[in-house]
């Protein structure tokens, strides 16, 4: 089993983005510290519910800061990024990191990103294949060109070259499919529990999907109880998702999603590792069995102040990793 951490660079109300992104960091080194295998950062746009708009950028940073520990991209939004920079940007990381980085890529959604970025709604309901087809050609070592619907260049070398292979984020039946159709890994995101996690991995398997390195998004808090675990992150994450999930804008006049904050923050602390050292590593190794996934990245930024985030890391490592590896 593998176990990373998932960055969001969360800012909670008070916090300011500047502080907020130097404690992301400090959470990896944390993390490295803790024996965690990787670290996965988000990428998100003009909201409060990530404060990192380039996850390669801050990746580029944990890499020097850092000399074990995984590196990774959850997700960069391939919607809004020409697939070819995205490729050089993770090809550097490649080499800068000895290998230890990977670039986990995701449609996005249809937020006022498309039209800031110029790429517009077409690019994110019918381009996504296209982009992901360019982005694994830049990423197979050689050279790259295009004659498609969005993009349309002649043949170039990369440079620098590398080999690597994408981790799709996978949320909807469609995307799915496109992961299955190019035998590229899933990223499964933290809002859906066991059950749904393994319909997808099967329904991905039906469509001829080959890899089997999938990942698993998930919350962890880990202290003395699970019902004092429960209750601090009922009490916290509120705080946070709440104006969070209010900064995704639609890029058109469609209706955006609400989420019942309070029921979701309970959904959270039900499907993912919550609780005392022994609660958490039953539940991971319960998904584990039911979904066949044995790769997963926790988002350990629950409690909102940078000190007790960084506790929970030290004794997820200390208490909850030794469990898993009996």
């Amino acid at each position: 089993m593998r176990i990373g951490v998932f960055v969001l660079a969360a800012r909670f109300p008070g916090q300011g983005s500047g502080r907020v992104l130097a404690d992301a960091v400090e959470l990896i080194t944390a993390a490295e510290q803790a024996g965690f295998d990787d670290a996965w950062i988000a990428e998100h746009h003009f909201m409060s519910y990530g404060v990192c708009p380039s996850a390669t950028t801050l990746a580029a940073v944990a890499v020097g800061r850092t000399t074990r520990i995984g590196l990774g991209t959850a997700v960069s939004v391939l919607s809004t990024w020409h697939p070819v920079a995205l490729a050089e940007q993770a090809a550097m990381l490649h080499h800068l990191s000895g290998g230890r980085f990977t670039l986990g890529v995701g449609r996005g959604g249809p937020w006022v990103d498309l039209e800031v970025f110029g790429t517009g709604m077409e690019r994110f309901e019918r381009g996504f294949g296209e982009s992901l087809d360019v982005l694994v050609e830049a990423l197979s070592g050689g050279r790259v060109g295009a004659d498609g619907e969005f993009f349309r260049f002649r043949q170039v070398e990369v440079v620098p070259p590398a080999r690597l292979r994408p981790v799709v984020a996978c949320t909807s039946e469609a995307t799915v499919g496109v992961a299955a159709a190019r035998g590229l890994p899933m990223l499964l995101g933290m809002h859906v529990g066991d059950a749904e996690k393994a319909a997808l991995v099967a329904d991905y398997r039906a469509r001829g999907g080959s890899a089997d390195d999938h990942v698993a998004a998930g919350v962890a808090y880990v202290t003395d109880s699970t019902a004092a675990a429960v209750r601090e992150v009922r009490e916290s994450m509120p705080r946070w998702l709440g104006p969070g999930l209010a900064g995704y804008v639609p890029v058109d006049d469609r209706v955006r999603p609400m989420r019942n904050i309070p029921a979701y923050v309970d959904l959270l602390t039900r499907i993912h590792p919550v609780g005392s050292a022994g609660h958490c590593a039953e539940t991971l190794l319960r998904t584990a069995e039911i979904t066949g996934i044995e790769r997963f990245i926790l988002m350990v930024e629950g409690a909102g102040e940078h000190r007790r985030n960084v506790e929970n890391i030290r004794r997820f490592g200390a208490e909850v990793l030794p469990l898993l590896a009996r």
